[in-house]
């Protein structure tokens, strides 16, 4: 599967502490980052990581574009809640695509657990299996 992992600047040691416990389950899948996200998770756990601008830079669309060709199957964005950001647009429509388009988002560590539990456990085969379906109608 497609991951793509996000962090705001006062998220990013959660987000390398979730990647850190959860690596095994990680190395497993192709993963997406924003930029400095990207390096922060790459330099503390060895992951390979497809990096994209950072999130104020277009990172965000990046991701929503993939979202948008049903190129992405799971996002992990660690939000932070209480500082504006002034990229707030992108990450509303970031959040709107994963919606329309039936992605599983975790904007905090409790529900990025339990996704990637859930994905080590084979709860989100049906992001494979909607998508084996699509490509038998076109």
């Amino acid at each position: 599967m497609k991951i793509a992992l996000i962090a705001h600047d006062a998220k990013k040691p959660e987000i390398v502490r979730i990647a850190t416990a959860y690596q095994e389950i990680l190395r497993q899948h192709e993963l997406y980052a924003t930029g400095h996200t990207g390096k922060v998770i790459s330099d503390a756990t060895g992951l390979k990581i497809h990096r994209f601008n950072s999130g104020p830079l277009g990172g965000d669309q990046q991701v929503g574009a993939l979202i948008s060709e049903n190129q992405m199957d799971l996002i992990i964005f660690l939000r932070d809640p209480l500082t504006a950001q002034p990229h707030e647009p992108d990450v509303n429509a970031l959040l709107r695509l994963s919606d329309v388009y039936d992605v599983p988002i975790a904007t905090n560590a409790g529900t990025a657990e339990v996704l990637l539990r859930g994905l080590a456990a084979g709860f989100l085969d049906f992001r494979t299996i909607v998508h084996g379906d699509e490509e038998k109608h076109e």
